[in-house]
């Protein structure tokens, strides 16, 4: 063995590294053996981690399917594969088994109020004191996330508009739409909330987003600010 592969990965440049690939490059960039060796997190004194992926999957013919099909035992026949980095990849393979056998959840499309109100009643339903969620919504007004933004008393609900962009470049949303309760069923907005759309659709601007709608929500039915020119 040549004395490339007795050179651990923390003495790699640091673009050869897995972990540091991936962060800078992107998952699609690593080879097989690379995102094993992230599971693995090391490997023996004679193998760098890569060297001794490369090595388990050249056995399998560079084949996921049949590297699958080893046993904890099995892996664990390899030196510098113990048990727990054995179930690692085990536990690694089967979830992405898994994920081929499961089709994926059609998300909702979320493209005007009554299709919101449907999707959200039953979280406003009968609760007692406000909460403020927003759905972030990708290509074609499809859910990427709802998240929960602020709680609040009969009346009012505190709203950090920050944190509404800022989940919206995490999730890289393409549409924001804006919902709250009120449980004293009144369903025109206040004041408070005409404010608070409009802080929240000029700040939005800035980022080159749009506020979709702001919907409130009563027992009795539902308002929208989109349905209703406000917006």
């Amino acid at each position: 063995m040549d004395n490339l592969s007795r050179i651990t990965i923390k003495e790699w440049a640091e673009g050869d590294r897995p972990r540091e690939k991936l962060l800078e490059q992107g998952r699609r960039a690593l080879a097989d053996a690379e995102l094993l060796a992230i599971l693995i997190g090391s490997g023996s004194r004679t193998e760098s981690a890569v060297e001794l992926c490369r090595r388990i999957l050249h056995d399998r013919g560079n084949d996921l399917n049949k590297l699958s099909r080893l046993s904890v035992s099995e892996l664990c026949r390899y030196k510098g594969i113990g048990e727990a980095k054995a179930i690692s990849i085990v536990a690694a393979l089967e979830l992405g088994r898994r994920r081929k056998t499961r089709k994926e959840k059609e998300r909702p499309v979320l493209n005007n109020s009554r299709r919101v109100h449907e999707y959200m009643e039953h979280i406003y339903k009968d609760l007692p004191y406000e909460e403020f969620w927003v759905l972030y919504l990708g290509g074609g007004c499809k859910l990427i996330a709802k998240q929960l933004i602020g709680k609040g008393g009969n009346d009012f609900t505190p709203v950090d508009i920050k944190q509404v962009l800022r989940l919206a470049l995490e999730y890289q949303a393409t549409g924001i739409v804006l919902t709250h309760n009120h449980p004293s069923g009144t369903i025109k907005p206040s004041t408070m909330d005409m404010q608070l759309t409009t802080k929240l659709q000029e700040a939005a601007k800035y980022l080159d987003y749009s506020i979709n709608d702001h919907v409130i929500f009563t027992n009795a039915g539902y308002y929208s600010f989109r349905d209703s020119g406000q917006l």
